[in-house]
């Protein structure tokens, strides 16, 4: 019913930038919160950021470098802005939605099929 495509990940030097995008679509009536999270081997899943309405949170590690916005014209388009990046950012990075879909009339969460993100020299 309802689809999260990620893209924009790829292979970087410490320092560069990425931006990753994530577009929802399907029997979609209201999106309340998207979230970026990360897994990188051997460790479980972290929020990285999330975004409801205007507000944003984002992990300590991540603060000041990492923004997290919504596409003015296409609310069901998230996207995170990863500058200043280091190797410890290296993961899949997954998007998540909270979205009330038209039938069934409820709120479900969905998850994209990740991204992958390498930071190295």
């Amino acid at each position: 019913q309802v689809q999260l495509r990620e893209s924009g990940g790829g292979l970087v030097q410490p320092g560069e930038s990425l931006r990753l995008s994530c577009a929802a679509s399907g029997s979609i009536l209201k999106i309340n919160t998207m979230t970026w999270y990360r897994q990188s081997p051997g460790k479980e899943r972290e929020l990285v950021a999330t975004i409801r309405g205007g507000n944003t949170n984002y992990a300590d590690s991540v603060k000041g470098r990492f923004t997290i916005s919504r596409d003015n014209a296409a609310e069901n388009t998230v996207y995170l802005q990863m500058n200043s990046l280091k190797p410890e950012d290296t993961a899949v990075y997954y998007c998540n939605a909270r979205v009330v879909t038209i039938t069934p009339w409820r709120e479900s969460g969905y998850w994209g099929q990740g991204t992958q993100v390498t930071v190295s020299l």
